[in-house]
């Protein structure tokens, strides 16, 4: 049968009608979604460890707190150099972007640093906002400038706002793999180190990079038209992006469910006993809500 255009675009718009309500009733119901607490200033920048425990920052109060897997919330650290995004490696180490002094923190379970990259070529970086670690070690970080009240600068060191990669046990070889993005944010990679995920958000576009050797990317492509805050991914291939709610994309890029959230919502991870709690950052608040699939490492 021959459809004629209109026929054809009801019909396309039918296919994602459904395909969003499919995904939805598949991933979470939107009516679970429940506030774990909202006395915080900003939260930003959780991270799973081993057990399923949620580590999260509240970077105007400079504190990592913790939500672990029996529901319970306490302050892991103060004075975390202003942490924003954290990411866990394999060794249990907790992996700060400090943005404090613009540098990337390794803190240990005992609460002492490290710290991994100062500066660029003598050059202060814009201030280290997300990271993913890859499976040798290897750790992406994006590098947005946005102007903070506790910095005595008032504009960047750095021409542009990239994208870096550090290689394992490296830490003085920061390397530079994206430099034409408008303002890079989020970032994530898939758990058989094949691609990575990076967010414009400036641009308001995502891209999905495939990883080649010694962590260089390659062969960039459009995922879709929305930028993000913060990034995740299930064990299905689907991505969560943040900034109005939370925004839920297949492999393929088309959108397949979303949360609604009051407020600008900056970050999500899986978390849990079982790995298939959504644990969300929003502005004074963060929130859990149950679902039918798993997080990555």
């Amino acid at each position: 049968m021959k459809l004629s255009i209109r026929s054809t675009t009801c019909l396309f718009l039918l296919t994602l009608s459904l395909a969003a309500t499919h995904g939805t009733a598949q991933i979470f119901n939107p009516a679970d979604l429940k506030l774990i607490s909202n006395e915080f200033s900003f939260t930003e920048g959780p991270a799973v460890n081993k057990k399923g425990d949620i580590y999260f920052t509240d970077q105007p109060n400079d504190k990592i707190w913790i939500y672990d897997t029996e529901g319970q919330l306490s302050v892991f650290m103060d004075k975390t150099g202003r942490s924003n995004g954290l990411y866990f490696d394999k060794k249990g180490n907790l992996i700060s972007c400090a943005d404090e002094k613009n540098e990337l923190w390794s803190i240990d379970k005992n609460k002492n640093v490290t710290v991994l990259v100062t500066d660029l070529d003598g050059k202060k970086l814009n201030g280290p906002n997300d990271l993913w670690i890859d499976n040798n070690g290897g750790i992406y970080i994006t590098d947005p400038y946005y102007q903070r009240d506790y910095w005595t600068r008032k504009k960047p060191e750095l021409e542009k706002q990239n994208v870096y990669y550090i290689p394992a046990g490296k830490k003085k070889m920061i390397q530079l793999v994206v430099d034409d993005l408008k303002q890079p944010n989020g970032i994530v990679g898939t758990p058989d180190g094949k691609y990575l995920y990076v967010a414009d958000i400036g641009d308001r576009k995502t891209y999905r990079y495939t990883i080649a050797s010694e962590g260089k990317l390659t062969n960039r492509k459009l995922m879709f038209e929305n930028g993000s805050d913060g990034m995740t991914l299930d064990n299905q291939g689907n991505i969560y992006i943040t900034g109005n709610g939370v925004t839920v994309y297949n492999p393929e890029g088309i959108q397949i469910a979303h949360i609604p959230i009051n407020g600008w919502t900056a970050n999500v991870c899986f978390g849990g006993k079982n790995r298939s709690d959504l644990f969300i950052t929003s502005t004074k608040s963060v929130y859990t809500i149950p679902t039918t699939v798993k997080g990555v490492n």
